[in-house]
């Protein structure tokens, strides 16, 4: 009997080294679910992120480009008034073509203020359309010289 208490006292200690290195080995397993964790999270982020990437590709597609047609209004011969015939001619021209001859016309004898170039600084034909206004800013130009059309 001397064996079999030998052997039992044996075994006891050897249960007790069992439970033990269980423990450390569930302190373990904790850690590996907590790092589990947030690589399920970074999955979520990038799923997110994958998501407006999709909906741009089906809002870049739009409807093919066609050529543009010149408005009619813009294309329609006027009636050029007195103080404008000595500059663009007295035939009827659409205001895009009254527009060009008018900036050919400032070019070709210099009437813009070298120091501001939006300025237009009129001569004795210029000064007419322009109400006798000695210089005029570009954008006011238009607008003046739409009184002189019908």
């Amino acid at each position: 009997m001397a064996k079999a208490t030998a052997k039992k006292s044996a075994k006891k200690p050897a249960a007790k080294k069992v439970v033990k290195k269980a423990a450390p080995k569930k302190a373990a397993v904790k850690k590996v679910v907590k790092k589990a964790a947030p690589k399920k999270a970074a999955v979520k982020k990038v799923v997110k992120k994958a998501a407006p990437k999709k909906a741009v590709k089906k809002a870049a597609p739009k409807k093919a480009k066609t050529k543009r047609k010149p408005n009619a209004q813009f294309m329609k011969p006027m009636n050029i008034g007195a103080a404008l015939q000595p500059i663009v001619g007295a035939k009827p021209l659409p205001r895009t073509e009254v527009t060009k001859k008018l900036w050919a016309y400032i070019k070709k004898n210099n009437l813009q203020n070298p120091a501001k170039k939006t300025e237009i600084v009129a001569d004795a034909n210029l000064k007419a359309v322009f109400g006798g206004k000695k210089a005029v800013d570009m954008f006011q130009m238009t607008k003046l010289v739409n009184a002189h059309l019908s």
